[in-house]
């Protein structure tokens, strides 16, 4: 169950990143309501995250969580806010979420 948990966590962190890339476009109310979705994420990812850590390894689960959020932000820039794709960029893309696997596979619980 924690393991959903921090997925969600993940997921959480990849919307405050994003809300974080609007708010730079916008201005004015827009950019407001924008950071406000940023704070209310934020909240939400870290408390899924201190929550999953009460059992899971918390240098296991604090990389799950920045990687989750790492690559879903990548692939948020590139396809909502247009950040440029080269092949370098995705095969690190590729070795981080084998990565995020591979500590899934070897952790205990």
């Amino acid at each position: 169950m924690n393991w959903i948990l921090l997925v969600i966590a993940g997921l959480f962190e990849v919307a405050f990143a994003s809300c974080l890339g609007k708010a730079k476009e916008t201005s004015g109310t827009e950019m407001y309501l924008w950071y406000t979705g940023f704070l209310i994420t934020m909240t939400i990812s870290m408390l899924l995250l201190i929550k999953a850590t009460q059992t899971l390894p918390i240098g296991t689960a604090y990389a799950v969580w920045t990687g989750i959020g790492a690559v879903g932000t990548v692939l948020m820039g590139i396809f909502f806010f247009k950040d440029p794709v080269s092949f370098w960029r995705v095969f690190f893309i590729v070795t981080l979420i084998a990565s995020v696997i591979g500590l899934k596979a070897v952790s205990s619980h």
